[in-house]
């Protein structure tokens, strides 16, 4: 079944783009709200037992090292999320996306002229890459409920090879012709 074809305001850049890219292709503003989420966590933990306590009487007195601890934990890993999710609307082009198509342009085009494969080798069968594409395409919407990322290296990302500079297989048995 091919990708659903969405409009979208920025140009789509990868419909299912790899961990690994998503991740180098993180901005600055990334890091800040998954740094603004793993200490946001642990503080309204905080906060929230400061009000409590100063409303009633607090009898338990317990430590709040381990609730810390686990909603810093929390926090590190939903911001992660968070962040790898803006990442991936650049890469769907949901938001602006210049930056990342420029060191897209460049990335591929290199990958291109040295005569490597655009996305990567894999060593699974190709049912296999098209059963992980098409379990993961669009899966970071998802993440509430299934936190799943893209692993695998498949041709199948909803935009055309020949604007990185890669011929079809029919330009290259015309040229050897």
């Amino acid at each position: 079944m091919p990708a659903k074809i969405i409009e979208t305001p920025y140009p789509l850049i990868d419909s299912d783009p790899h961990a690994f890219r998503v991740i180098r292709y993180y901005r600055p503003s990334d890091y800040g709200v998954w740094a603004a989420a793993t200490g946001a966590f642990p503080a309204a933990l905080y906060a929230w037992r400061l009000n409590i306590s100063t409303e009633m009487a607090d009898p338990v007195k317990f430590s709040l090292r381990t609730s810390l601890r686990l909603g810093g934990f929390l926090g590190f890993v939903g911001g992660f999320l968070l962040s790898y999710q803006r990442s991936s609307a650049r890469f769907w082009g949901w938001s602006e996306n210049k930056r990342e198509e420029e060191m897209d342009r460049v990335e591929l085009s290199q990958r291109a002229s040295e005569g490597k494969s655009l996305y990567g080798d894999s060593p699974q069968p190709q049912w296999v890459q098209a059963a992980a594409a098409r379990n993961s395409q669009f899966s970071q919407l998802k993440f509430s409920a299934f936190p799943m990322l893209n692993l695998v290296n498949h041709p199948h990302h909803g935009t055309d090879p020949a604007k990185y500079g890669v011929k079809s297989t029919e330009e290259l048995t015309e040229g050897s012709n």
